[in-house]
């Protein structure tokens, strides 16, 4: 549980388990209720030593001097945060503005008291294998005026700050909202056309890439990862005039709700999904997950009436490869080498558990999940 914890993630493979996230995964919570009551309890500590200490106040600290463990450290904590936050454009931005990307700037920070970093600048300084306690102090010292120097720019504090509350996601606990009416949206149908409406003039402006989208998806599974990638570049088009996929499916249910089946809508592939309905190629709107898993449901069953049946084994690996086609539209013989079929011995182990019949089981999963 700690492992999955850890791993890092982003925004696009959150949101198919956490549909309201907005930014990628920058910390996790451990919840141990195993014994809760019978141990003395104590907590780790971490990077973060000034939790009641704004950004923007350790910036100024440091500013103004302040070279200790505790506000550099929390410092170093903040500004790693905000670079798991923060676009590419932005890391271009901050890396222009600042002069180092963030990741660095907060790696300079920690490392002015990293024992092993601090010995091997001090044997750079004197040139020799035993440095001194002098010459240990000497080159921290020196560490900490390079990773503290570019706080010293009150431009570059200013920039930090504003990426920093671009991000900042404000919980208000005191000025509770309370329900002024209750009852239904007359109005709710009209906002619906013009979210399909803008859609549908979206579909129009982009009918070029949707027209090549269509193609290859159809056609050749081999080039799908290229979809996903052009997907990801037509969403965020979309998403600039204000539409997201959870919002198009909620309008489409209130105009069609005889033909749109509700359910857990966050992938990105959903957007096929509502294209192809919106264009007329299907006559209901069902989730591409739940398309998948019904066309997985009747080809396993297909294949299980034969001759032989699939193992308990393969039937793992199958609903894995399953998954993967939900996220991604296919899945290629490199995929099975990397997370989450890795722990279960990649493309070998995958071999091993179909022999000499694993690329056309691939094959068939391939075309049989996503028609």
């Amino acid at each position: 549980m700690v492992g999955r914890g850890t791993r890092t993630i982003c925004v696009d493979d959150l949101q198919k388990v956490t549909p309201s996230a907005t930014e990628n995964k920058d910390h996790f919570v451990i919840v141990d209720a195993v014994g809760v009551t019978k141990s003395k309890k104590s907590e780790t500590r971490s990077l973060e030593r000034k939790p009641t200490v704004s950004m923007k106040e350790l910036m100024m600290n440091v500013a103004l001097g302040d070279k200790s463990e505790d506000t550099l450290t929390s410092l170093a904590n903040r500004i790693s945060r905000l670079d798991k936050q923060m676009t590419d454009k932005e890391h271009k931005e901050f890396k222009k503005n600042v002069g180092t990307s963030a990741r660095d700037l907060a790696n300079n920070l920690l490392n002015a008291f990293d024992e092993d970093v601090i010995a091997e600048k001090a044997k750079s300084l004197i040139m020799s294998d035993a440095p001194t306690q002098q010459d240990l102090e000497k080159a921290q010292k020196e560490l900490l005026n390079e990773a503290t120097k570019p706080f010293y720019n009150p431009d570059n504090r200013n920039f930090i700050e504003n990426i920093r509350r671009s991000h900042d996601q404000v919980i208000d606990t005191v000025n509770l909202d309370s329900v002024v009416y209750a009852g239904f949206d007359s109005q709710r149908e009209e906002n619906a056309d013009k979210v399909i409406t803008t859609f549908r003039e979206f579909i129009e402006e982009n009918k070029d890439e949707i027209i090549a989208l269509r193609i290859i998806y159809n056609e050749n599974y081999k080039d799908r990862p290229i979809v996903i990638e052009q997907l990801k570049s037509l969403y965020e088009k979309l998403k600039k005039k204000n539409i997201t996929v959870e919002r198009l499916w909620d309008c489409y249910y209130i105009k069609f709700t005889n033909k749109v089946k509700r359910g857990t809508v966050a992938q990105l592939t959903d957007l096929i999904s509502i294209i192809r309905f919106e264009i007329g190629a299907t006559d209901e709107l069902t989730s591409f997950a739940d398309r998948v898993n019904a066309n997985f449901k009747e080809w396993t069953f297909r294949k299980n009436a034969g001759y032989s049946q699939f193992t308990e084994e393969q039937m793992e690996w199958l609903r894995l490869i399953k998954d993967h086609i939900i996220s991604s539209l296919s899945i290629l013989d490199e995929d099975l080498d990397y997370t989450p079929f890795d722990h279960k011995g990649g493309l070998l182990g995958f071999y091993e558990a179909f022999g000499d019949n694993y690329k056309n089981i691939l094959n068939e999963m391939n075309v049989e999940l996503v028609v």
